[in-house]
């Protein structure tokens, strides 16, 4: 990802202000360390910025949480910051190409733009994990009447599908940046018609962070339609008996299984044919949605409400996870932007599917910082802890 190493500087020199296409928001200092963080937008995308620093050298680079699909953007932040402030930069990776396809941004979808989505198509499939795009373009072009949401947690893989798409002209592909696991839950119910999950990564060593779960199967079969169907596909033999255990096991009342072994698809990725070579196994299971669930009703926001910082708030504050019934919220880092300001670092919500977020406190109110949380029903568990730690 871009980034410049810098000469060390005086960062009191940096002030708000625009600076090139480069709003430059705040500088914020880590309480735990050196480094600092720079609050910046561009256009309609707000992110961050990290200074990390060290006795060689220091480094500018983007912040992982709050990063833009589009790496143009943080390449131009980082770029307008170095001039504005004459950095003397060592080394950069960073090459701004205006001829480069941009990004096919009808078709590129944050996960708060599914809060009150609606859909211009009929019928919709999900592809989870989609790699190279392969079969999600294939499956798009042959189905030209059904939308088809592509979910990638992997940035360069969504950067290269949404490439793909607009050169190829496809237009009934939208490509989600983010967790599958989170955004299913903001789905409503009884409408999809198939979620792929093609060859998801084994994760033999750390099982939980598997995207095959029994919550994962209870929100699938609650979004597919009557009939929908969540299909697995995959290579491992452990994930495959791992998969049938879950769809099977201790609390599943109910479940209609269909499996099949090394069955021929229309489309090969280069990875499956590569096992096939190897004469690997392909295992496939679907399952099918026997019943039409209730809908899902999420009424309720993350807003904070009347909560203003106050420096007592850090003293107060508990900087270990705190583990309630059903959710947790752990306070990881504070940056300090003001007297009267602070940025916090937090992770909270599932167990399974942790939010990370950082939130904006001063002495007008506080918010989110950069995007909202998924709006889950555990989430919103979590926020109304937060809403209690913060209210000091």
């Amino acid at each position: 990802m871009p980034h410049i190493t810098i000469d060390s500087f005086d960062t009191s020199k940096i002030v708000s202000g625009d600076y090139g296409e480069t709003k430059l928001l705040f500088i914020a200092q880590d309480f735990f360390s050196e480094d600092e963080m720079l609050g910046v937008k561009i256009g309609e995308d707000t992110f961050l910025l990290q200074i990390k620093k060290s006795d060689a050298y220091w480094l500018l680079k983007h912040d992982k949480l709050t990063r833009p699909l589009d790496v143009n953007l943080v390449k131009q932040a980082i770029w307008d910051i170095s001039i504005a402030f004459d950095l003397k930069v060592l080394n950069s990776n960073i090459n701004i190409n205006r001829l480069q396809a941009s990004l096919a941004n009808a078709y590129e979808k944050g996960i708060e733009d599914f809060i009150d989505i609606e859909f211009p198509f009929e019928s919709v499939s999900i592809e989870v994990g989609f790699g190279s795009g392969k079969h999600l373009i294939y499956q798009a072009q042959n189905s030209p009447t059904r939308l088809f949401i592509g979910i990638e947690i992997h940035t360069p893989s969504a950067q290269q599908v949404l490439r793909q798409v607009e050169l190829l002209g496809i237009e009934n592909i939208w490509v989600v940046n983010y967790d599958a696991r989170l955004l299913l839950e903001m789905l409503p119910s009884n409408f999809m018609h198939r979620i792929y999950v093609h060859f998801p990564v084994p994760w033999d060593k750390k099982p939980q962070r598997r995207v095959i779960s029994k919550s994962f199967l209870e929100e699938s079969m609650r979004v597919l339609k009557k009939g929908g169907q969540l299909e697995l596909r995959t290579d491992s033999h452990n994930y495959f008996w791992y998969a049938l255990d879950t769809f099977l096991g201790e609390g599943i009342s109910k479940t209609a299984i269909e499996i099949r072994k090394n069955e021929a698809l229309e489309i090969t990725s280069k990875y499956e044919a590569r096992w096939l070579r190897q004469e690997k196994d392909i295992y496939d299971v679907y399952v099918t949605s026997a019943s039409k669930s209730k809908p899902r009703i999420l009424d309720f926001n993350f807003s904070f409400n009347n909560i203003k910082y106050e420096e007592k708030l850090l003293k107060q504050l508990p900087w270990k996870a705190v583990i309630f019934d059903d959710c947790f919220v752990h306070f990881e880092r504070v940056y300090r932007v003001s007297q009267s300001s602070i940025l916090l670092k937090l992770a909270f919500g599932s167990f399974d599917r942790p939010e990370h977020k950082y939130i904006h406190m001063d002495k007008n109110g506080t918010d989110y910082f950069s995007s909202m949380p998924v709006k889950t029903l555990t989430n919103h568990k979590a926020h109304l802890k937060i809403e209690e730690f913060l209210n000091v």
